[in-house]
């Protein structure tokens, strides 16, 4: 058998803290988009289960109304990096998962590895009733005792073993199946648990259980003795220098308070750096998912929702509002760059190359999701028609959207979207003219919007009026490729 208190144990301890803070903050930050949780993938107004928000708005609503009106801004002191900084947010959680797992695998392996999983890993039913009558002697201000040749008391061994064998595996789960290219690729694995919203509830009460755990754990750390307990957790021995022990636990923890400190700051006052920089951990698993996930989705027409939000209104100009008005009988789609034969296509041209429907279901970045039928034209069809050249390595949408008058908070430019170019290619990939069986409408992109099923909804950019191929988007806007993600710090890639 191994010793009580290995050091391994002692490190995984520490990091686990740490990454399960930047977790639970960038997790709230993530909520804090969307403060809503569903059990149904077509997220009703006014029927879900939970809220953290005041703001009620509803389907049939005389006041036009949009996704980012549902937003909060919530306090840097609980959430990183708060103040409605979502695409931050979103590095902070998918850097910081990465290293959990790492940090579990890590820990799991050796757990097995040394046969410290005697002390993990109940091995007889008795466990259970054990575990009962030991909350009830702590309920009557005792202590259980340990059992016999082990480190723990059994309601600390069962707990240990949720925790680390069903808990943290259910929230990775959870966390996959919220991932668009993950539900577009196998549609199966979102029904596991009700669909995305299922998952994301679940996410949600998993994080809340953690939570408690956590509470739960350093209050048994006080009842049993800080200083013996943080010899044991510090010093890998409960018979170690318990000043020391203690001196070493409160300097770990502040520094990780510390940390937290700076961490939030650097995030609030050098948006951009922390984009480039966590992107350097979390992009290349973005592009990994992006590039080879293609879509597989087939849902059938009952499952198409009866509401579906929007993100952002039409474009104001005047333009635009009259081309709306005459039924874009003017519109011309610009498609250029890096082609051998550039064109510039009318609605009839478009529907020429050929139709395709599909349902399927959308996925916003803030959390809510929504089914819809879409026909339209593959955009292959439209690159079989200019042919792009080798060097063209991304196709770049631009929008007839005004963000100086559409947007808000001082944003501005003309909205535009790229993809590479190997998304393009995708089946399911079209550029869409009609919305459940009648032409687009206006709040959801007419006359043309593009459908990337395996991305999240702010990649497929509405009001389209030109499509540009090109070998990188760095001179683009201003080089992050794309409206959000240079005006709000999105990834570029959006598989997750």
């Amino acid at each position: 058998m191994p010793e009580f208190f290995p050091y391994w144990v002692v490190v995984t301890h520490f990091l686990n803290l740490f990454f399960l803070l930047l977790l639970f903050r960038s997790g709230i930050e993530v909520l804090s988009a969307f403060p809503k949780l569903y059990w149904r993938d077509d997220c009703p107004p006014g029927r879900e289960w939970l809220r953290f928000s005041k703001k009620t708005f509803a389907a049939d609503s005389r006041t036009p109304w949009t996704s980012l009106d549902e937003e909060e801004s919530w306090s840097p002191v609980v959430a990183l990096p708060g103040r409605k900084n979502l695409g931050l947010g979103r590095h902070w959680h998918f850097m910081t998962v990465q290293f959990w797992i790492l940090t579990g695998a890590v820990y799991v392996t050796l757990v097995f590895a040394t046969g410290y999983w005697h002390y993990l890993v109940p091995t007889h039913w008795s466990l259970v009733p054990d575990s009962i009558r030991a909350v009830g002697t702590y309920l009557h201000f005792e202590i259980p005792a340990k059992i016999p040749g082990e480190p723990f008391e059994p309601a600390q061994k069962l707990s240990y073993f949720v925790v680390i064998f069903v808990l943290a595996p259910l929230q990775i789960a959870t966390g996959a199946a919220m991932s668009p290219a993950v539900l577009a690729r196998f549609p199966w694995y979102g029904k596991i648990f009700g669909g995305k919203q299922g998952a994301r509830s679940l996410h949600f009460l998993v994080m809340c259980a953690f939570g408690v755990f956590v509470v739960v754990h350093v209050s048994l750390v006080v009842v049993h003795g800080v200083p013996s307990e943080f010899a044991a957790i510090v010093l890998g021995d409960p018979e170690g220098d318990r000043r020391l022990a203690v001196g070493i636990g409160v300097a770990g923890l502040l520094a990780i308070a510390v940390l937290h400190v700076v961490i939030t700051w650097f995030s609030l006052r050098y948006r951009r750096r922390t984009q480039r920089l966590l992107g350097v951990v979390v992009n290349p698993f973005e592009r990994l998912l992006s590039r080879r996930l293609v879509s597989r989705q087939d849902l059938r027409r009952s499952e198409v929702s009866a509401y579906f939000r929007v993100n952002g209104h039409p474009p104001a100009s005047e333009e635009y509002l009259e081309s709306a008005a005459a039924g874009f009988e003017d519109y011309r789609l610009d498609v250029g760059g890096l082609v051998e034969r550039p064109v510039s296509l009318s609605l009839d041209d478009l529907r020429a190359l050929g139709a395709q429907r599909q349902i399927t279901k959308h996925n916003c970045i803030q959390g809510w999701t929504a089914v819809a039928e879409w026909a339209g034209v593959p955009l292959a069809r439209v690159m079989d028609e200019v042919a792009p050249q080798a060097s063209a390595r991304h196709v770049v949408f631009h929008a007839m959207d005004d963000k100086g008058l559409t947007g808000s908070e001082g944003r501005t430019g003309f909205y535009y979207g790229t993809i590479p170019i190997q998304l393009a290619s995708d089946p399911q990939t079209i550029l869409a003219l009609e919305m459940n069986g009648e032409p687009l409408p206006l709040r959801h992109g007419a006359p043309v919007r593009l459908r990337v099923e395996t991305q999240l909804g702010f990649k497929m950019v509405k009001w389209i009026t030109a499509i540009e191929f090109v070998a990188d988007v760095d001179d683009i806007g201003m080089g992050m490729g794309g409206w959000r993600e240079d005006q709000q710090f999105y990834a570029s890639a959006a598989g997750i």
